[in-house]
């Protein structure tokens, strides 16, 4: 396997192996991409390692490759993977011949590890940080949180004015205080209210006279 001694065939070979290993993580094929990610790995290290160089580096990967998978199924967060991530470069760039052979190999599973990311269209997903997934859409695309379904329970309920609206003021609502605008009118303190509408955690009220007045 003495074509394993060019760093351009490394790179192919590191990217190989992490494409599928990454790929086996994401998308579900019954292990197929475990199988091909774990033999061409193998190839690589078994040329690579030398009386100078040790299993400590193969162990460093597994390492490595596990803080990965114990990260998307129970942390969740991705720091422990991105310490998996490094665990894995050290393993593949320290057996290297050279280094300009680590740097290609290093950039080889860096590409491979995000090329993998294309078989969940072709694949079904396994879901991995499904929990962070749907932390960040309650939180960040739907705009979720206790206080803004707090606040929307407020859109109809009746008040009292605080301070004078300029247009900005304090009103109390069922005992809670709360931050709230009046638009483009002014309102004086101890006032009765009525809470038009609500968006995000901005407050609009309305005096309750001009309310009933408009209805009539």
């Amino acid at each position: 396997m003495e074509w394993l001694d060019s760093p351009s065939i490394g790179f192919v070979v590191v990217f190989l192996g992490t494409l599928f290993l990454i790929g086996e993580l994401l998308v579900r094929v019954k292990g197929l991409f475990a199988i091909l990610g774990i033999a061409i790995m193998a190839m690589y290290f078994s040329y690579h390692i030398t009386g100078d160089v040790g299993l400590w580096v193969v162990i460093l990967y597994i390492v490595g490759l596990a803080l990965i998978v114990i990260d998307g199924k129970v942390i969740t967060d991705g720091t422990v993977a991105l310490l998996g991530v490094v665990l894995m470069i050290i393993g593949l760039a320290v057996p290297a011949p050279s280094f300009i052979y680590g740097v290609l190999v290093s950039m080889g599973f860096i590409i491979g590890g995000f090329s993998s990311a294309l078989f969940l269209k072709v694949f079904p997903s396994r879901n991995l940080w499904a929990k962070m997934t749907l932390k960040d859409k309650l939180t960040n695309e739907l705009g979720y949180n206790s206080i803004n379904e707090q606040y929307h329970q407020l859109v109809g309920k009746r008040g009292r004015t605080i301070s004078s609206f300029r247009p900005t003021g304090t009103v109390e609502i069922e005992g809670e205080q709360y931050s709230a605008t009046s638009g483009g009118s002014w309102i004086e303190a101890n006032q009765d209210i009525i809470v038009m509408s609500v968006d995000g955690t901005r407050i609009l009220i309305k005096l309750l006279e001009d309310e009933e007045k408009q209805g009539e």
